[in-house]
């Protein structure tokens, strides 16, 4: 999350995508079966114009989405 946003806040786009399986990650990066993918972090400049979507800045409220006991 920390470095989300510190990639926002330096002006970066990011996208979070998690593909299942991951273990494909550990051979194209040459990387030992002992270590777990578990996600994969795009970073970089939007296009000019880029714009949020309207319906992704509709949150729902912390009492639709969770209970307290």
């Amino acid at each position: 999350g920390l470095l989300i946003a510190a990639c926002h806040e330096a002006g970066l786009a990011t996208l979070v995508h998690t593909p299942n399986p991951m273990k494909f990650l550990n051979r194209i990066c040459n990387r030992p079966e002992t270590e777990k993918p578990f996600l994969i972090l795009v970073a970089g400049h939007p296009a000019d114009g880029t714009m949020v979507p309207k319906h992704a800045l509709i949150k729902k409220s912390l009492a639709e989405i969770a209970g307290f006991l």
